[in-house]
């Protein structure tokens, strides 16, 4: 598979092993050339990493082996690379790796990873997020065009609060919109602001978005997981590499290319280039930090006038104050009926 090569990252050497082993078959692409990628994008990977408690996607076998996520960091973590202690909803806690330069990134390339999963906080506040990231996840019957025009819904809706969103592609065939904010309110209220949201965006487009945790409700709709705002759940960064044969990553766009584009457009081949030519086109949002008063109050207004109160948790999660039952709704309805006779 090739002698370890030692890499430069911006005055670092990186070590970098087994260079020549092939990590995507179908495009025959190498350790190396997802390394090169990672250079190549290096300060938009950085920036959307920079001080965040971050887990590791690793394939260490390619994507045709097996994965695993990396939360604790490694054993072997270099010292120049600073973690920070998050804690999760069950208690337990763990220390993350938290990058700042593109040498960690490079680092973290070596042992396999093609998938960051930055939190939305920075190490100086892990209990407070400094990003509300919305996930608009197409559903079977549902494509990247039809979340394409849940998007530009959505920067009106978002707009109409005063807040300001950045997209990018997932990588696969959802879109996902990032809103920088000011670290003020828990985990908690920021996933409830993200369900205000989701739901004002559903009202405006019922046929086409949905809300529900409950597949068996979503129907051929785009779905805005609200989930991923909950503690420990986490969004790939800008610029991960995602493990689909075709290497493709998660490309930071312009809201007025949204049409134009394809996600399939973006791999670790073509992506340098276009880095290259227009930058990195989130850096923007580190001058900017929104507040959530608008839309909290909002839910309130929901939660009021319209009796809509908290959703589901995932199933791993503690019951939460205020949860409704995780009970899909065909089950309940099949228990009320055997109650009822």
């Amino acid at each position: 598979m090739g002698a370890a090569v030692e890499l430069d990252a911006d005055g670092r050497p990186v070590r970098l092993s087994n260079p020549d082993k092939v990590y995507f078959p179908e495009k025959g692409y190498t350790k190396r050339d997802v390394a090169e990628y990672f250079l190549a994008v290096g300060g938009g990977i950085t920036r959307a990493l920079r001080d965040r408690p971050t887990t590791l996607q690793r394939f260490v076998d390619g994507v045709g082996g097996e994965f695993f996520y990396q939360k604790r960091a490694p054993k072997n973590l270099p010292d120049w690379i600073p973690t920070a202690r998050i804690s999760f909803p069950s208690g337990r806690f763990a220390d993350e790796i938290c990058p700042t330069e593109p040498a960690a990134v490079l680092w973290a390339a070596n042992l396999g990873t093609l998938t960051f999963h930055p939190w939305p906080v920075r190490s100086t506040d892990t209990d407070h997020p400094d990003e509300l990231r919305i996930d608009l996840d197409p559903q079977p019957g549902t494509e990247y065009a039809d979340a394409v025009t849940a998007a530009h819904e959505l920067r009106a809706v978002l707009d109409e609060h005063g807040l300001r969103g950045w997209p990018k592609t997932s990588g696969g065939r959802g879109i996902h919109v990032f809103v920088p904010i000011e670290p003020r309110w828990t985990f908690t209220e920021v996933r409830r602001a993200t369900i205000a949201i989701g739901r004002d965006l559903a009202r405006r487009m019922p046929d086409q978005v949905t809300t529900a945790w409950w597949k068996e409700e979503r129907g051929e709709r785009i779905f805005v997981d609200y989930n991923q705002t909950a503690r420990d759940r986490t969004i790939a960064s800008a610029y991960s590499v995602r493990p689909f044969p075709h290497a493709p990553v998660s490309a930071p766009l312009r809201w007025d290319e949204l049409d134009d584009v394809e996600p399939r457009d973006f791999d670790i081949r073509t992506m340098p280039t276009r880095y290259a030519e227009v930058g990195d086109l989130h850096a923007e949002m580190e001058d900017h930090a929104f507040g959530l008063e608008e839309v909290l109050e909002l839910a309130a207004r929901d939660e009021r006038d319209r009796s809509l109160g908290d959703m589901p948790y995932p199933p791993e999660y503690p019951k939460m104050p205020g949860e409704p039952k995780r009970v899909q709704p065909s089950r309940a309805r099949h228990d009320k009926e055997g109650d009822e006779a």
